[in-house]
């Protein structure tokens, strides 16, 4: 059909945006006319909170801005952007409101074409699945309150799963899924193979692996299943399972308790909690296409610590969630690493160090990373994750994570060798230790894996968690570092201030009160072999082993959490300041009540090193 001028325009626009651009010609052709062009005023709402909405609106020119019922900024829309699925999808009113923060002109599409273009094609309607996860993700960084009023940072995903899942055997057929499906009103189903869960099947998995490869209702479950799913804990925390979810774009998580399934968290009842402040930084990363795009988004992130300060998160959430900002953005940067020099000759994972390890990470904080390679590799691979590595390290110092001054990185050959050079140099670290080398190797002890290849660094974690325990001498000087490392609070419970230089008459708040207990836990971890490496996750392990009294062990987490919070509370007021954020406080800036608590705190840091020093004879090394 021809086309007038005007409607080649607007059809040669559409298709230069997502999702439009995967539409076929004839398909745009036809959709065009349906279109109708608006005109909204800057200032003019869009869409509003508790009335109908049936259009989707793409932004011709102009920018808007999404809010949710309360005002909050959810995301800002630009030319080519859409708005307005998720009341298509989810159905009226509105929960949004949508307000012009420039002139803009929108293409406006009714309900029904939008369905009818969900229907005949599948990627049309997916993209706008995934654009919908992304928008949730505005949760990470805020505290935010379900209907029942609880904070997200704090609720539990055990809060969401109101129902024992739906479950079917693993020896059912795709006929016999579906029917189980129809007759629970469900949208997935739990694969169970006896009491163990072998996989997931949803609606999505029935219509693109069944229908559209054109299987039959015979065809076994097995063959068609998500299995292995990725799965939470049921004492996991909302705002981590939306991370997960965005970053790997599903929309169904099983719930674990143990090796138990209790349920399934879907994106919709993660997008029921009502948002109270949500801050959409790692969605937003999620998208960029460059690093310099990454870099803008995460430059936001200072700012959310100190509205989390302001709104008294714990120390313990506000590390989650400067963690999580920092993996995304790391993610993202490995992905565009390995659309600039292809795909890697062999597996590998990139294992984050220290205080991201251990979801502890606060504002002023440098690199810690490594690669652990396939042991498959050969030497020409290595120049591949050499120029890999670079390309990586450079983008985060761009995203306002500074070059680690021990050289603890990627682009360090030492740190970026084979498992099995892995394996050897633990080894050497567990069997034959020497105490500088200790010192230096205790942040290899705090890995998680970040991106690619996570069995590489579960078959190194491993033969740590086996081999640390019966290491006596390697824990011994380990547990020396440990106590040696004393809080900044002298006999007469002053605090020790450092004498001179940059920082001269401050307390550093890092080395002395929150290493001072991450070393302490580390030291009980790894004698138990946990496979904890968050800080209050592993003094809650020594706790239940019995090698530390109960009494003991919750003084020492209300200890570090304390210490912690100051540190956050100083960084935030920093960045209000406009200043950059440190580790060292000044006793002035310090109220009667912070002075006091932490003199407290350090002296419960302190008695739990003597105890320690005492368990391990560290005054006996040589």
């Amino acid at each position: 059909m021809a086309l007038d001028v005007e409607l080649a325009e607007i059809r040669d626009f559409l298709a230069a945006q997502e999702p439009f651009a995967d539409l076929p010609q004839e398909a745009l052709t036809r959709l065009v006319p349906r279109l109708t062009v608006e005109y909204h005023r800057r200032g003019t709402a869009i869409m509003t909170p508790g009335r109908d909405s049936v259009h989707l609106y793409v932004v011709r020119s102009g920018a808007v801005d999404m809010r949710d019922a309360i005002g909050t900024l959810v995301d800002r829309g630009e030319v080519g952007d859409c708005f307005g699925s998720t009341t298509l999808l989810g159905g009226n009113p509105s929960t949004f409101s949508v307000v012009a923060i420039e002139d803009t002109l929108t293409l406006a599409m009714g309900a029904a074409t939008f369905a009818e273009l969900c229907n005949d094609h599948r990627e049309f309607g997916e993209f706008f699945d995934a654009q919908r996860t992304r928008r949730m993700a505005g949760a990470v960084a805020a505290k935010q309150a379900s209907a029942s009023g609880s904070a997200i940072l704090k609720t539990r995903m055990s809060e969401l799963a109101r129902k024992a899942p739906i479950t079917v055997s693993v020896r059912a057929n795709v006929r016999e899924a579906a029917q189980v499906m129809s007759d629970a009103g469900v949208s997935s189903l739990l694969v169970m193979d006896g009491e163990r869960l072998a996989g997931i099947i949803t609606d999505r998995d029935l219509r693109n692996r069944v229908l559209a490869a054109g299987r039959d209702g015979t065809t076994p479950l097995a063959d068609v299943m998500s299995a292995n799913p990725v799965t939470a804990r049921a004492d996991g925390l909302a705002f981590e399972a939306m991370l997960e979810m965005v970053a790997r774009n599903i929309h169904h998580l099983p719930l674990m308790d143990g090796d138990r399934a209790i349920g399934v968290v879907t994106t919709t009842d993660l997008m029921r909690l009502e948002q109270a402040n949500p801050v959409y930084i790692a969605g937003d990363i999620a998208k960029q296409k460059d690093s310099a795009g990454v870099a803008t988004a995460a430059a936001r992130l200072p700012r959310v610590v100190e509205s989390l300060v302001a709104q008294d998160a714990s120390a313990a959430d506000m590390g989650r969630i400067v963690t999580s900002v920092g993996d995304a953005v790391e993610r993202r940067l490995i992905a565009l690493a390995e659309e600039r020099l292809g795909a890697p000759p062999v597996p590998y994972c990139w294992v984050t160090l220290g205080s991201r390890a251990r979801m502890e990470q606060a504002l002023a904080a440098d690199q810690d990373n490594a690669l652990i390679i396939d042991d498959a590799a050969q030497p020409a691979d290595l120049d591949y994750f050499a120029q890999f590595a670079e390309l990586v390290t450079g983008w985060l110092v761009e995203a306002g994570y500074p070059r680690c001054p021990g050289d603890v990185m990627a682009t360090n050959p030492k740190w970026r060798i084979t498992l099995r050079e892995w394996k050897h140099v633990f080894g050497e670290w567990l069997n034959a230790p020497v105490p500088d080398a200790i010192l230096r190797a205790s942040i290899f002890f705090d890995m998680r894996p970040v991106a690619g290849d996570a069995q590489l660094y579960a078959e190194l974690d491993d033969l740590v968690r086996s081999q640390a325990p019966s290491s006596k001498r390697f824990l011994s000087h380990l547990a020396g570092a440990a106590v040696a490392n004393e809080p900044p609070v002298g006999f007469f419970r002053g605090f020790v201030l450092e004498k001179e230089g940059e920082h001269a008459h401050t307390l550093d708040i890092k080395r002395g009160g929150v290493g001072a207990v991450v070393d302490l836990a580390r030291v009980h971890a790894l004698a138990l072999g946990l496979p904890a490496r968050n800080t209050d996750e592993r003094i809650a392990g020594a706790v239940a082993a019995k090698v530390m009294g109960a009494a003991r062990g919750a003084d020492l987490r209300d200890a570090f959490e304390f210490i912690s919070y100051v540190r956050m509370s100083h960084q935030a007021a920093q960045v209000k300041a406009g200043t950059p954020p440190d580790n060292h406080i000044s006793p002035d800036e310090l109220s009667s009540f912070d002075k006091r608590h932490l003199r407290e705190a350090f002296g419960i840091v302190r008695s739990a090193q003597s105890t320690l020093g005492t368990v391990y004879g560290t005054g006996k090394l040589g």
